[in-house]
C-alpha cells in the first residue's frame, strides 16, 4: 500500500530508515531531517559596502573618507565573484533525474535504459526520448527535474539566458560527515573575502556545513560564523543608539565632528608612552570606524533580507507567505543577501533531509523542488543586483532505484529511491553573468560538450572513476571546483603557484586545462 504524506511531511518530516543505525551524531540528525541545517555565508567581493554594490554611498565627508584606507577599513571587498554552495545533507540524487550525465561525449552521450532505470527514470522518461532534455540554463536538465522546476519558478527568462553550468560525476561516501566536500576555505585562499565576514556556516563545525572541508585547506582563524536567520544577519553590526535618535545623515555628521574635535585634542597630548603614535592612531581610527559604520549600515534595510523588496514582497523572489513559513527560504535569503552584495563572498547553505531513499519517490521530488527554488533564488537575486555568481551543489553520496514506480501525484510516475548508492553520485555548478551567458571552453560543439561534463558515467550509470581526478576523490573534487572558480577570473594559471595549491592532485597543465568548463567572465578582480 502506498504511503500517504501531508505536504509538511514531504518537506520536513524526519526520514526513518530501518537499514540505518539510530541517529546519534549531529550530522546524522541533519541528514535524516531531525535537525535543519542553517545557512553558511563566506565573504569575498568587490561589492562589500553597499546595499547595491554598483552604487557607492558617499555620505562621509571627503577628509574622513580619505582616512578609511589608512585605518584598515575595506572600501570594497576582495573583488571576486560571489560564491554560494548548497550542501544537501544525506545523499541526494543529482545525476539523470535532475542534471543529465552521459558518457565520454558529454551530457547528451546517453546512457543505457538500464542505467537510467537505476537513476530513477522509467523507459518512457529516458532523456534519449523526445522532449526530455531542457537546456534553457545552458546546463542540460531532465525536463521533469525537481531542481529545474524549482529554478524555473524563481528566475526570469533573462536570468536563464545569462546562466550556464557544468556537472562533475564524482563518487563520495554515503551517510558520513567525513567527505571533504566543502570548498569555502579554498575559495577564500584564492581571494574571496568580504567587508563584514570571511566565512559563515550553517553548522558549528570547522567547515560551517554538513560535510567537512579538506584538511589541508582549513584555516581555523577563518572558522565560519553561524548564520541561519535574518536576525543573525542584522546582528552582525551594531551602530549604537545614536542612529535612531537622529537621522542616519545627522548621526554620521555627529560622529565626524567628534573625530575632528578629538583629533585636535589628541595632537596636543603626550601620552608619555613609547608607542605614542600607535595609541593616537588607534583612537583616531576608532572614531573613523564608528562614522563609517553609521554611514554604511545605519539604514536597517542595508543588511536585512526581510526588508529587501527584491527578496520579499509583491515583486520579490519570495512571497511574504513563503518567507514567513519556510525556514529554508529565510536561510537562503540571509546568505544570498550577504554574499551577492559583498558583505560576504562565499557561503554554504546546508539543507537537511536528503537521505530520502524512503521506498517512494514523492519525498525526494518535493525536497528537490525546494532545493531548486533556493538555487534559483540566488541566481535571480544576483541578476537583480547586477553581479556575477557561482552556485555549487553537492551531497554526501547518492541514491538509486530498483525500477519500482511511484504513481502518486508527487511521485510523478518515476522510480522509487530504494537504497544509498555512491556510484551514481555527482555534483554540479551554475554560473550567472550580467554580461551574457558564460562561454564554454572549446573550439566546437563536441569539445564544449566534454568541458560541460567533467568526467563521465558508464552506460550502467556508474561513475567511471578513471574519467577525471575528481571522479573518486572528494578532495580533488574540491580542487576541481576551485580551479573552475579561478578560471572564471582568468587566473587558473596561478592554481599551482606558492600560496595557492602547489601540492595539488590535478595533474599537469594540460590535464588541468581539460577540467575547466568556462572561459573567463571577469578579468581578475571584478571591475578590474
Amino acid at each position: 500500500m502506498k504511503k500517504k504524506y501531508t505536504q509538511q511531511q514531504l518537506l520536513n518530516a524526519p526520514l526513518l530508515h530501518g537499514a540505518h543505525k539510530r541517529p546519534v551524531t549531529r550530522r546524522d540528525f541533519i541528514a535524516q531531517g531531525f535537525m535543519t541545517g542553517a545557512a553558511t555565508v563566506a565573504a569575498p567581493s568587490i561589492f562589500g559596502l553597499f546595499a547595491n554594490p554598483r552604487n557607492a554611498q558617499a555620505a562621509l565627508s571627503a577628509d574622513i573618507e580619505a582616512l578609511k584606507s589608512a585605518c584598515g577599513i575595506a572600501v570594497q571587498g576582495a573583488g571576486k565573484i560571489p560564491f554560494i554552495c548548497f550542501d544537501l545533507a544525506g545523499g541526494a540524487s543529482m545525476a539523470g533525474s535532475n542534471v543529465l550525465v552521459g558518457g565520454p561525449g558529454g551530457q547528451l552521450d546517453f546512457l543505457s535504459s538500464a542505467g537510467y532505470n537505476k537513476l530513477g527514470l522509467p523507459g518512457d522518461m529516458v532523456p534519449s526520448g523526445t522532449g526530455f532534455v531542457n537546456s534553457d540554463y545552458g546546463l542540460s536538465f531532465h525536463t521533469d527535474s525537481g531542481y529545474l522546476r524549482g529554478i524555473q519558478e524563481k528566475t526570469a527568462p533573462a536570468t536563464a539566458a545569462n546562466t550556464n553550468g557544468a556537472v562533475i560525476p564524482a563518487r563520495s561516501d554515503n551517510d558520513t560527515g567525513n567527505n571533504p566536500h566543502n570548498p569555502m576555505y579554498g575559495i577564500n585562499r584564492v581571494g574571496a573575502d568580504g567587508s563584514l565576514l570571511t566565512l559563515i556556516g550553517s553548522r558549528n563545525s570547522d567547515s560551517g556545513g554538513n560535510s567537512m572541508a579538506p584538511a589541508n585547506m582549513i584555516d581555523l582563524a577563518l572558522r565560519p560564523t553561524k548564520v541561519d536567520r535574518p536576525s543573525d544577519v542584522t546582528g552582525l553590526v551594531d551602530v549604537g543608539d545614536l542612529v535612531g535618535l537622529l537621522s542616519q545623515d545627522d548621526a554620521v555628521s555627529v560622529m565626524e565632528s567628534i573625530y575632528r574635535i578629538s583629533d585636535k585634542k589628541i595632537a596636543n597630548v603626550n601620552t608619555r608612552v613609547t608607542t605614542d603614535a600607535v595609541i593616537k592612531e588607534m583612537v583616531r581610527c576608532g572614531y573613523v570606524k564608528s562614522a563609517d559604520l553609521a554611514d554604511r549600515f545605519g539604514n536597517p534595510s542595508t543588511l536585512n533580507p526581510a526588508l529587501d523588496p527584491d527578496i520579499v514582497g509583491p515583486a520579490g523572489i519570495f512571497t511574504q507567505e513563503e518567507f514567513d513559513s519556510d525556514g529554508e527560504f529565510r536561510k537562503t535569503a540571509s546568505v544570498m543577501k550577504l554574499v551577492v552584495n559583498g558583505f560576504a563572498g562565499a557561503g554554504t547553505v546546508t539543507m537537511s533531509g536528503y537521505d530520502y531513499h524512503t521506498g517512494d519517490r514523492a519525498v525526494g521530488e518535493v525536497r528537490d523542488l525546494r532545493a531548486g527554488r533556493c538555487i534559483g533564488a540566488c541566481l535571480e537575486y544576483a541578476a537583480r543586483v547586477g553581479v556575477p555568481l557561482m552556485v555549487y551543489v553537492f551531497s554526501d553520496g547518492s541514491v538509486s532505484s530498483n525500477g519500482m514506480i511511484d504513481d502518486s501525484i508527487n511521485g510523478r510516475g518515476k522510480g522509487v529511491w530504494t537504497s544509498d548508492n555512491s556510484s551514481t553520485a555527482a555534483s554540479f555548478f551554475m554560473v550567472y553573468s550580467p554580461d551574457g551567458r558564460p562561454n564554454l571552453v572549446g573550439g566546437n560543439a563536441e569539445e564544449q560538450a566534454i568541458h560541460q561534463q567533467i568526467g563521465y558515467m558508464r552506460p550502467d550509470a556508474s561513475t567511471e572513476t578513471a574519467s577525471s581526478p575528481a571522479a573518486n576523490n572528494p578532495n580533488l573534487l574540491v580542487e576541481t571546483v576551485i580551479l573552475n572558480y579561478m578560471a572564471l577570473h582568468g587566473e587558473q594559471n596561478l592554481f599551482n603557484q606558492p600560496g595557492f595549491f602547489p601540492s595539488h592532485g590535478l595533474g599537469n597543465t594540460t590535464l588541468r586545462d581539460s577540467l575547466v568548463a568556462f572561459q573567463p567572465i571577469v578579468n581578475g578582480k571584478i571591475g578590474g
